[in-house]
């Protein structure tokens, strides 16, 4: 029951964390305008994401403009792309993986070894998952914080970090911490399986040596 609580609480970690690698890659606050210095305070704020640029006006007026070309974005934005695709499918395929290989679902119950094979898997795909979306989120604010303290950059053309970044970040550790629950947990499972297995034979030949001066008495009689 404890190894049961324990992989669910990791499912539920893991879950969490790709609703939020979901929202960090379709939002558009990844970078937002700075008013850092001398930098002039603007009617408009200026938000820039993976797919699109928004422009937040004082009124509560939100107009955003989707990139219209892939090939014209910056290399560091493409790649960031498809590690959060990749991320977010692969957190998918962790979800089904994981909840067939649970031990609280009783599919392919009838072989435990399997099972929790089948659960180490789901773990480390919710690990490859949150290790791909680390990548790109701590990527994209190493490019924006190296944009902000180039002194070439205009005062006014100067962005800071955005929300969306940091939903990714807590993400991505719940992503991981999720995985490596499902994975320590089924590893620690198959270690007590192999002991168990290991002391069984052991156990029969003691009970053999036990039996085996009765069965000489009932002989001799």
């Amino acid at each position: 029951m404890a190894n049961s609580g324990f992989q669910l609480l990791g499912y539920f970690l893991a879950l969490g964390g790709w609703i939020g690698i979901i929202s960090t890659t379709v939002l558009p606050q990844w970078k937002q305008s700075s008013y850092a210095g001398d930098a002039i305070i603007m009617a408009v704020g200026l938000y820039e994401g993976l797919w699109m640029s928004c422009a937040s006006q004082s009124t509560g007026q939100v107009q955003c403009k989707i990139f219209d070309s892939l090939l014209s974005l910056d290399v560091h934005i493409q790649t960031c792309r498809a590690l959060m695709v990749i991320s977010v499918l692969m957190g998918f395929m962790a979800i089904i993986v994981s909840v067939v290989g649970m031990k609280c679902t009783k599919v392919g119950d009838n072989n435990p070894s399997t099972k929790s094979k089948i659960a180490i898997s789901g773990g480390g795909l919710f690990l490859l998952s949150g290790l791909s979306t680390l990548v790109a989120v701590s990527w994209y604010a190493a490019q924006v914080s190296k944009h902000f303290f180039d002194p070439n950059t205009p005062i006014n053309a100067k962005y800071e970090l955005g929300p969306a970044l940091f939903i990714g970040w807590a993400a991505a550790i719940l992503m991981m911490l999720g995985g490596s629950f499902l994975c320590c947990s089924c590893v620690n499972e198959e270690r007590r399986g192999q002991l168990y297995r290991q002391s069984q034979p052991s156990t029969a030949r003691e009970a053999n040596v036990k039996s085996s001066p009765a069965e000489k008495g009932e002989q001799y009689l």
